[in-house]
């Protein structure tokens, strides 16, 4: 049996409306980055403060968008733009932490020990924070992106590239930790 010859394609033809007179799907128009950065500002904000603490939080948050700006064209295409840039706000909070652990231990050496400024949070919220910050990086983004973002354990896992198991894993990891550290559990037995 002889086939007829296939019609010939071109990358060009593909673009207009089909035989049926469907068109492709429009292409969604990609958000400006102005309008992106007020909405996700905040957030990026308390992600960070949560990660770094007060004194550092607007530069991590800041240091996240501006990537965020020079790759717009790219970033604003993906299926979540936000998580792609919380991601990049999580890796940027975990090198200034880094960084802030090596000049603690360098000043450390060189001055005597003073008391660390205190956050803006309560007491009891700038304590929590403290031992968040304490924990194994993916524990403490975990419960950053969970507690002070309110993010669901799906899209925590599209943030961090992990399965949602995972997730789940870091969380309970983190809260047994900061339950002892934070002697939770242990009230007064009178």
């Amino acid at each position: 049996m002889v086939r007829p010859p296939a019609e010939p394609t071109s990358p060009g033809l593909d673009d207009g409306p089909d035989r049926t007179g469907a068109g492709p799907a429009p292409r969604p128009v990609a958000e400006p980055f102005d309008a992106f950065y007020r909405r996700e500002f905040p957030r990026l904000l308390v992600l960070a403060r949560a990660l770094v603490g007060s004194a550092f939080a607007e530069d991590v948050a800041q240091e996240a968008l501006m990537v965020a700006y020079r790759r717009w064209h790219t970033i604003a295409d993906l299926r979540s733009p936000a998580g792609y840039v919380r991601g990049i706000c999580l890796h940027k909070a975990t090198s200034m932490a880094r960084r802030r652990t090596l000049e603690r231990q360098l000043l450390g050496r060189i001055l005597p020990r003073t008391e660390l400024a205190a956050d803006d949070l309560p007491e009891d919220s700038a304590r929590f924070w403290e031992e968040v910050r304490r924990l194994p990086r993916r524990q403490a983004q975990t419960v950053a992106l969970h507690y002070a973002l309110d993010m669901p354990v799906a899209e925590i896992a599209e943030v961090l590239s992990c399965a949602e198991g995972t997730v789940k894993v870091h969380l309970h990891r983190a809260r047994t930790a900061l339950a002892a550290s934070l002697d939770v559990g242990k009230g007064d037995p009178s």
